[in-house]
């Protein structure tokens, strides 16, 4: 797995660039939010961010706001880095499209934690989107039968495309993955059982 991170701060970027090799993740290193958003904008960009909130030229919230205006890029999991605690300015960064914030100076083990949190959701998002797909295409291969059915008042057969009358029980068995299993309703049953009986 990779991970993008984006701080104007070098020593920072060792720290967090390091800690993911660690923990077998690939770094791909952004300097400032216009390097990042280029790295994100390029294709085929990691799925994890790791965003500082005060960048030169593109700060870390701008920069949120951006890929989750995106639509192909929206999903990708950012976790915004900054020195900025208060209240207010989680609940900004949260705002702005954030999925995690950590505070600055941050332990090691936090940032492990809340990586692991990202990589679940990513997983999970990966699987959902993989079960999705599966349901379309079964979705698709689904038999249905749709439209006017011609079917004769008398005997109940149904006229196919080729003007040939056949059972309703074949010609829906042909069209759709119904089966069939044959049975004597009680009016039917009535009746046969007065004409064996008048027989």
């Amino acid at each position: 797995m990779r991970a993008l991170v984006a701080d104007d701060d070098r020593v920072t970027r060792t720290i967090l660039s390091r800690a993911l090799e660690r923990w077998n993740i690939e770094p791909v290193i952004a300097e400032d939010g216009v390097a990042a958003w280029e790295i994100i904008a390029a294709g085929d960009a990691p799925a994890l961010a790791i965003v500082d909130w005060m960048m030169p030229r593109l700060d870390g919230v701008e920069l949120c706001r951006r890929i989750r205006a995106d639509v192909e890029r929206a999903s990708m999991y950012v976790l915004l880095l900054t020195s900025r605690a208060e209240p207010d300015d989680i609940v900004a960064g949260l705002d702005a499209g954030a999925d995690d914030y950590l505070v600055k100076p941050f332990r090691a083990a936090e940032l492990r934690a809340r990586i692991n949190a990202g990589v679940r959701v990513l997983t999970l998002q990966e699987r959902l989107a993989q079960r999705v797909g599966e349901l379309q295409q079964a979705l698709a291969s689904v038999k249905q039968l749709r439209g006017l059915l011609p079917i004769c008042s008398y005997c109940k057969r149904v006229r196919g495309d080729e003007n040939y009358w056949q059972q309703v029980e074949s010609y829906i068995a042909d069209r759709t993955d119904a089966e069939f299993s044959h049975g004597v309703c009680p009016e039917c049953l009535e009746r046969v059982r007065a004409d064996f009986e008048g027989g």
